[in-house]
């Protein structure tokens, strides 16, 4: 039995402690209660601050100058400099999956020849995730079906390669390459990879311009490339606009190898198994694969497909160098 001394203590402590935090409470809900809205205004002010951007006084897109001598010119950028350096949450995801996918991106578009600032268009089509937009476009480049059939893209219930970042990066070059050709302008290509080449077009002979920076267009194409340029300027020169991040916030590459698979392949779940990994894994790293099973297509009978396994070390944060 305890000592009856002892609990009457421990009351007394008890009851000493309530009286010490409802007075602490007490006092704070009055401090707070009698500040005036001058007080209140005047202390968000000097905690709490929002800037106004200054914009560079020279850019290029493509090694294309952009014309910010133009007031408009200057104003659209200054529209997307501000969305996207106060959407911080979106910004931020963007400089993490960059690092993972960007190297990747920017290896093809130099081994196809076409510019480097193309990379932007996967960050703001989709944020570089595979996405599935209401109209139906799919995948970091959000290709529509009739237009990825187009440019060689393997399209059915099976493999739908609007999810493969290599083969669908490999189309967009062609299509952009196309379009340079056929516009004499990166920006233009740009634009037509937004609004398409036929509507686009259409506004060329009815406004009697070629350039993109004189065409008035719809508000998505007219946002196009300042989208682009400003997601290049906040990344290429992140601390310029606040934002401040380590390498290991970063999202690494992943470790993979490859293997060739030939169909038919009765089990996914069972392939990856016998591979050293899982299905969930298997379906990350080849999202391109649409169902639980790969059977031969009659118009792609033969083919071989390249699949993507986690390489030793797959699920370490980074490499032991960038600690």
């Amino acid at each position: 039995m305890r000592n009856p001394s002892l609990i009457s203590k421990s009351l007394l402590m008890l009851l000493f402690l309530s009286a010490a935090a409802l007075a602490l409470h007490v006092l704070t809900f009055s401090t707070s209660s009698s500040e005036t809205d001058l007080d209140h205004q005047r202390r968000f002010n000097e905690s709490y601050n929002i800037f106004s951007l200054n914009l560079p006084s020279q850019l290029t897109f493509c090694n294309e100058p952009v014309p910010l001598e133009l007031i408009d010119v200057r104003e659209r950028l200054d529209r997307e400099l501000l969305v996207n350096t106060y959407w911080q949450s979106s910004s931020l995801l963007a400089h993490k999956r960059a690092n993972r996918w960007f190297p990747l991106i920017e290896s093809i578009l130099k081994r196809e020849g076409v510019p480097e600032d193309m990379k932007y268009i996967p960050l703001v089509e989709s944020g570089l995730t595979n996405v599935v937009s209401p109209a139906g476009a799919v995948g970091f480049w959000q290709f529509m079906e009739p237009t990825a059939i187009a440019e060689g893209l393997e399209v059915n219930s099976e493999v739908d390669e609007r999810y493969n970042v290599v083969r669908s990066t490999e189309a967009a070059c062609i299509f952009l390459k196309e379009a340079h050709a056929r516009y004499g302008s990166w920006a233009m290509a740009a634009a037509s990879y937004n609004l398409g080449q036929g509507n686009l077009q259409r506004q060329l002979e009815r406004q009697k311009e070629t350039d993109y920076f004189a065409l008035l267009l719809p508000e998505e194409t007219s946002r196009y490339v300042f989208r682009m340029l400003a997601m290049k300027l906040i990344m290429t020169d992140p601390d310029r606009y606040g934002f401040h991040l380590r390498q290991k916030d970063l999202y690494p590459p992943y470790r993979t190898y490859s293997v060739e698979m030939t169909p038919p392949v009765d089990d996914l779940n069972e392939f990856a198994r016998v591979n050293g990994t899982n299905y969930k894994t298997l379906k990350l790293l080849n999202p391109w694969l649409r169902d639980n099973v790969l059977k031969v297509q009659k118009e792609h009978r033969g083919k071989t497909y390249t699949v993507l396994l986690p390489d030793e070390g797959f699920d370490k944060a980074m490499a032991d160098d960038e600690q």
